[in-house]
């Protein structure tokens, strides 16, 4: 199969497009034939090196944690699905950027009807964190106030359509290019960060849900009521902040779960939920990779491993 591979810690003009052995689905895995797999910020973290104390990796390694396509293989007792399943998932903190790839069972689901496979492989990430941020850490109630910044980005424009499949009233921050974006996804309001003051603008707020950190996530706690919620999957929130503000900080790791993938994947069909995806080839990853880096994104990259 063909991989993106990482010989040693750098840029993105380290990777490396190789032929390697196909991988072999153990007991509860599966093979997927990758057609789509999603480019991430933590995928340039772990590439740079800013990750080798918490998550040390053996090189080379394939990086890419998310993909969708079709299983080709079955490991010994796996039940969950048939070959020829078009699934998508959440995989493992590497081995995504590749023509094939393992995944476990329990981080899979049949990906979105409404989806291609190589749009449903920018899904799983950003949906789940923004899932995960929205109902099990701020618990987000319908009639409730939510700021979102970082509106457009990956993670952020799903943050605003599951915020109003919720029923919440949803305040986004993003730059003016981008407001037009956000209230297609149905963002209530939208504030422009680079002329605009959110903290002067809003208040009374029950979640802020932070993709920023540092100034931006200083000034969001007085934004909030007391008791409300700043859930942040970047930084752990300023518990000094927190406890003069009367406010209920929350950081998180997202958490693989193909049970919520599953849930996710009926938002997109039944149109709660809908992405925006840019393609690359397999072969231009490290351009993939330098433009997530530039953070002022909206939507989601994606690698297309026919290309």
């Amino acid at each position: 199969m063909k991989a993106i591979r990482v010989y040693e810690y750098g840029s993105p003009e380290v990777l490396r497009l190789q032929d390697i052995a196909d991988p072999v689905a153990g007991a509860g895995e599966v093979l997927i034939e990758v057609a789509g797999a999603g480019v991430n910020p933590i995928d340039w973290k772990i590439l740079s090196g800013a990750m080798k104390a918490f998550i040390p990796l053996p090189l080379p390694f394939t990086p890419g944690v998310e993909v969708a396509g079709t299983v080709v293989a079955l490991g010994p007792d796996v039940r969950e699905f048939s070959l020829g399943d078009q699934v998508f998932g959440f995989i493992n903190i590497v081995g995504g950027y590749a023509t094939k790839a393992v995944a476990q069972v329990s981080k899979l689901a049949i990906k979105p009807k409404s989806l291609s496979a190589l749009q449903a492989g920018a899904v799983p990430a950003a949906a789940l964190t923004a899932w995960q941020a929205l109902t099990e850490h701020a618990g987000v109630q319908r009639r409730q106030k939510v700021l979102i910044h970082a509106a457009a980005g990956g993670v952020g424009s799903m943050a605003v359509q599951i915020a109003k499949y919720l029923g919440a009233e949803v305040y986004a921050t993003a730059s003016a290019h981008n407001h037009a974006y956000l209230k297609d996804l149905g963002a209530d309001y939208t504030i422009d960060y680079t002329t605009q003051a959110f903290d002067e603008l809003v208040s009374g707020v029950d979640v802020v849900l932070d993709l920023v950190d540092g100034d931006t996530q200083a000034r969001s706690f007085k934004v909030l009521k007391r008791n409300g919620v700043l859930v942040s999957p970047v930084s752990l929130p300023n518990m000094t902040l927190a406890n003069d503000y009367g406010v209920t900080p929350a950081n998180f790791a997202t958490r693989s779960d193909g049970r919520q993938l599953s849930l996710i994947a009926e938002l997109f069909d039944k149109g709660h939920l809908t992405v925006d995806v840019e393609t690359f080839p397999l072969s231009e990853a490290s351009v993939a990779i330098e433009k997530s880096m530039g953070r002022h994104l909206s939507g989601r990259l994606v690698l297309d491993t026919s290309r």
